[in-house]
């Protein structure tokens, strides 16, 4: 493919998912407890996108990679510790609040407009990326609000594989039932691709990489925007860990129809 390409990618820092996470509620609304004493690392599911971003932007020559994060500040720079050893990338980081209970519209409007404000961004080569999830939030929503406050109607979730033509349209294969991809044809760019897992591997830490992105990520994160995203009327009732339940008996010379049966009757139940 001759034409450069634009690939802006939408990541959040979240707690360690090895951590145990416990909701509270606080003056400002639900969070997480001793939120700001977790470890954090880059949101899985966008560190996939972003793998995926830098490996399309090796195989053509001109293009680029911005990594838009909104969150604290503080967190943001300790994980780009570890994920500027990864790829090649210009973090344009947003200092606001972020997590599990933040507003996926008040989100979306904070990231649009920093990525409308990008200097040498060419919307007709943009590629927007991101998690098709989040570890933070299940709303699957928030990449599609920014492409759409940013124009772009041509959008694909659950993404694993993008492939481009010469013709500079590509196709994408997205996650649907039964463990199957449906096959799409885009005519071209500018378009919003939520990844799955795809099929990279994680990139190994490459020192180089890593000094080379750090002299623009700790300027880049002296001067981070403040952003404070406002509720607009959303609250929650209650936030509160799923509550396990377990219920064992013990039974005797049980005939392998009768546990089906019983099984079946109780999976029926639910």
């Amino acid at each position: 493919m001759g034409n450069a390409l634009h690939v802006v990618v939408c990541a959040g820092t979240v707690p360690d998912p090895l951590q145990t996470l416990e909701p509270i509620t606080g003056p400002n609304g639900p969070g997480v407890k001793n939120e700001m004493m977790l470890p954090a690392v880059l949101d899985p599911w966008a560190a996939s996108a972003l793998y995926e971003a830098a490996n399309l932007v090796a195989r053509n020559p001109g293009s680029k990679v911005w990594l838009v994060s909104l969150g604290s500040k503080a967190k943001l720079q300790q994980v780009m510790m570890a994920v500027a050893q990864k790829v090649s990338f210009e973090l344009v980081p947003i200092d606001g609040p972020i997590g599990g209970f933040t507003d996926a519209h008040a989100t979306a409007a904070v990231l649009a407009e920093a990525i409308a404000a990008l200097p040498g961004l060419n919307r007709e080569r943009l590629l927007l990326f991101g998690g098709w999830e989040s570890a933070t939030r299940g709303a699957g929503v928030t990449l599609q609000l920014v492409g759409e406050r940013l124009g772009i109607i041509d959008q694909f979730q659950g993404v694993d594989q993008i492939e481009f033509r010469e013709d500079g349209s590509f196709e994408v294969l997205e996650r649907v039932e039964g463990g199957k991809h449906q096959a799409s044809v885009c005519m071209g760019t500018p378009a919003v691709l939520g990844w799955a897992t795809g099929n990279l591997a994680e990139p190994r830490n490459n020192p180089q990489t890593g000094m080379a992105n750090m002299r623009t990520i700790m300027p880049a994160l002296q001067k981070a925007k403040p952003a404070a995203l406002q509720a607009d009327g959303l609250h929650y009732i209650s936030v509160a860990l799923p509550k396990q339940h377990r219920t064992t008996r013990i039974e005797k010379d049980m005939t392998p129809d009768a546990i089906a049966r019983e099984l079946v009757e109780w999976i029926g139940a639910e």
